[in-house]
């Protein structure tokens, strides 16, 4: 096996972040044990599913739209390596905060086969952050107009 077989196989077995890979049509392909800690789905529950079980409801339409848009030109609206912010779906039903970046997946051709994506939740960072930002605002209200 060579190095860089390695260093992939030591990324998917991971469970820091989630690694999903789905193909042309939105179906889970690959699902890391990053994926069933951050999600709460084993890959056998996952693998074979479309996307949905981790989208949140009000951003379907969205998501899909970009996504068979990506498959069909081969192009994002997201530039290489892009670090994108979204909420996503537990499977308890739970709403949290991800961080991801998307590889796309092509053939020898270049066409578009699917995509990857590298997501970790940062719900703790954003719900604190959103705390500190309403605690800066009460603030700055509060010294408006003072000298």
């Amino acid at each position: 096996m060579d190095y860089a077989r390695k260093v992939a196989d030591a990324i998917l077995s991971t469970a820091a972040d989630a690694v999903i890979a789905s193909d042309s049509e939105g179906i889970i392909r690959v699902w890391n044990p990053g994926a069933e800690r951050v999600f709460g789905y084993t890959a056998d529950e996952a693998v074979g599913r479309s996307l949905d079980i981790i989208t949140s409801e009000r951003l379907r339409k969205r998501h899909w739209e970009g996504y068979r848009k990506s498959m069909a030109t081969g192009e994002s609206r997201y530039g290489e390596g892009a670090l994108l912010s979204v909420p996503g779906i537990r499977k308890d039903g739970r709403q949290i905060s991800l961080e991801f970046t998307i590889v796309p997946l092509r053939d020898e051709q270049g066409a578009m086969t699917g995509m990857v994506a590298v997501m970790r939740d940062v719900t703790i960072r954003f719900t604190e952050l959103k705390v500190l930002r309403q605690r800066l605002a009460k603030l700055t209200e509060r010294h408006a107009g003072t000298p």
